[in-house]
């Protein structure tokens, strides 16, 4: 290999880290059978491959060299630490033994999947599974994974702490688990890579309407979960709406950084690779099985991806779709989804008679998106004075900078019209 100039290697080892961290991770944590060792083993192969990279060149398998670097590396402090090491619990590996879950081990031989059934598992609280996913297996920072969180770094750092503690002491397997358990632990981790999508597609807070690092990382697990586990219908429906959702990701703001509606983003920028993709993997995920919620939401995701206007969009599929997930997933975020299709396909007053049952319902009582459905609606009827309330009540329940300028912009509208 001949040297490599510095801002090449930068990107190579960047590159890898994206690519490669959960992966040289997982199979360090094998050896290790600590969660904190192996990262500190894996991070200081990144950190030797700056150091290394320039004056030997950029290795062809950059995974193979950092996941060989980092076993050594492990390799030496587990035999540098092995006494004070068996007077702790650890990471517990060695389940070969038992036959369903060796039979698993071969069917899915790969230890991410066993890092993601780790920090998925259904003993650790969900903002606990979220945070380690994004922190072991996306390879994020504590300080990202807390502003993620809108907590502060020493917060999520002790969470992340109490968390890796518990799989130990709770003696956790690092494992896939057995064949007739893998549909059923599948639920928690595609709960958790939606979470991430979801945080990162609309971001809860800040100055800008998208965090698209995590939209990269939890597309990226997507892609890694569906090459391992292929036949898992949730894992590919997953897939097939990120995809979809994310083909919008340059309309979805102006370039002055503004929120753009569906209705007026422009089709012609949006991605249709992706579409195409997400598309297909819809169709594949049908042919899997009986859908499931993740499989119907990219359904309606196609619809839209698929409809060359907004006013071409057949609103009745919707509804109908909306009313195919209502029945998977019932949920007041679902009605309310249903409410709007209705909105479109009937007109607003049977919108808001559609969501009206909801303005009664505590669990979405700060949820800014019903205030914000409910006065565009108004809006769209010309009721400006309820319109204008509706909007100061999605104004002030309001996350994101982008978010927030869009409905005072739409505020002053309506009461310019209820004054005027």
């Amino acid at each position: 290999m001949t040297p490599a100039p510095a801002p090449e290697v930068a990107a190579a080892v960047a590159r890898a880290h994206r690519e490669e961290w959960a992966r040289v991770l997982a199979s360090t944590a094998r050896i290790t059978r600590d969660l904190d060792i192996a990262e500190e083993c894996t991070q200081d192969a990144f950190e030797r491959a700056l150091e290394r990279w320039p004056a030997d060149g950029i290795p062809q398998r950059p995974g193979g060299w950092l996941t060989t670097v980092a076993g050594n590396r492990a390799r030496d402090v587990v035999r540098r630490e092995a006494h004070g090491r068996r007077l702790l619990p650890m990471l517990v590996v060695d389940e070969q033994e038992a036959e369903p879950c060796a039979v698993a081990e071969r069917t899915v031989p790969d230890d991410r999947l066993r890092l993601v059934f780790t920090c998925c598992h259904p003993a650790l609280a969900p903002e606990a599974q979220v945070a380690l996913t994004l922190r072991l297996v996306c390879g994020l920072s504590t300080a990202d994974v807390a502003r993620a969180f809108l907590v502060q770094e020493t917060t999520m750092a002790a969470r992340i702490t109490r968390a890796k503690k518990k799989i130990a002491a709770a003696r956790i397997p690092y494992r896939v688990p057995p064949p007739e358990e893998l549909s059923a632990r599948l639920g928690p981790v595609t709960a958790v890579l939606h979470l991430v999508f979801t945080t990162g597609h609309t971001a809860p807070s800040g100055g800008a309407l998208v965090r698209q690092d995590l939209v990269d990382v939890a597309i990226r697990m997507g892609r890694m979960l569906h090459g391992l586990l292929p036949g898992a219908t949730g894992v590919t429906g997953l897939l097939a709406l990120m995809l979809l959702a994310d083909a919008r990701r340059d309309t979805r703001v102006d370039h002055d950084g503004a929120l753009v509606l569906l209705a007026d983003q422009d089709r012609s920028r949006w991605d249709r690779e992706l579409v195409a993709e997400g598309a297909a993997l819809v169709g594949e995920a049908l042919a899997q099985g009986p859908p499931d919620r993740f499989t119907v939401e990219a359904a309606i995701a196609a619809v839209h991806a698929e409809a060359p206007t907004w006013e071409a969009t057949d609103w009745g599929e919707v509804v109908g779709l909306y009313d195919v997930l209502l029945g998977l997933w019932p949920s007041p975020v679902v009605a309310l989804g249903r409410a709007a299709a209705v909105g479109f396909r009937d007109g607003p007053e049977a919108g808001l008679e559609a969501i009206a049952p909801l303005l009664d319902d505590p669990t979405v009582a700060t949820y800014p998106y019903l205030s914000a459905s409910r006065a565009d609606l108004l809006r769209r009827l010309g009721a400006w004075s309820e319109a204008a309330t509706a909007y100061e009540e999605a104004l002030a329940l309001a996350g994101n900078d982008a978010e927030h300028a869009f409905l005072s912009a739409r505020l002053t509208e309506v009461r310019a019209h209820r004054d005027g």
